[in-house]
């Protein structure tokens, strides 16, 4: 592969979307992110809500599948990159979700942030963001959330972007051992204003 000026991961297949908001540019990937979602992903305060850490290696394969999807579509889970430093953020965007359960089809609204960076409204940020770009741009009616039952920090986000839970549809995650204790989840819906 070529490098190009914004050295991306995978070549692009469609034209790639760029989002930006004050202080956040979600982007499609490019091999300096490698190290920094590496070092998130291997973190275990991020892990605690995520069903644990990955390897070096798993991080990368994450980052690659995710550039794949973006170059297929043109959206996905962005890397998040701080507007005032130019570092590596995090990820998060707009997903179709991997799994079937009883909401699915659905296409997921998600996030996962540095923890240096928690509690100054990134995440409701970018989210905001991603959830204009999909009633506004993709013409979707509903963007959907989960998380494990024990992340009170992902639910006040999804509060604040004005989705609201739907206990009847949480769910354990399929790809969490029954017995894992991030395996419950629960679901909020955003839908279109």
């Amino acid at each position: 592969m070529t490098a190009s000026a914004t050295d991306p991961l995978a070549p692009p297949e469609v034209p790639t979307v760029r989002l930006e908001t004050d202080r956040l540019i979600l982007r499609q990937w490019q091999h300096g992110d490698l190290g920094p979602v590496a070092a998130l992903r291997g973190d275990v305060r991020v892990g605690e809500t995520l069903g644990g850490t990955l390897t070096e290696d798993q991080a990368h394969a994450f980052a690659q599948q995710m550039a794949t999807e973006i170059a297929g579509r043109g959206w996905g889970f962005f890397a998040m990159e701080d507007r005032r430093s130019g570092h590596f953020a995090g990820f998060g965007g707009l997903r179709p979700i991997p799994f079937e359960t009883a909401f699915t089809p659905a296409i997921e609204l998600g996030w996962t942030l540095s923890p240096a960076l928690w509690g100054q409204g990134l995440a409701t940020e970018a989210a905001r963001a991603a959830s204009s770009f999909a009633f506004e741009t993709l013409g979707l009616d509903e963007v959907v959330a989960y998380t494990a039952a024990s992340n009170r920090r992902s639910q006040a986000v999804m509060r604040r972007l004005g989705m609201v839970p739907d206990p009847a549809l949480d769910f354990d995650h399929p790809r969490l051992a029954p017995d894992h204790p991030l395996a419950r989840h629960v679901f909020y819906r955003l839908r279109r204003p």
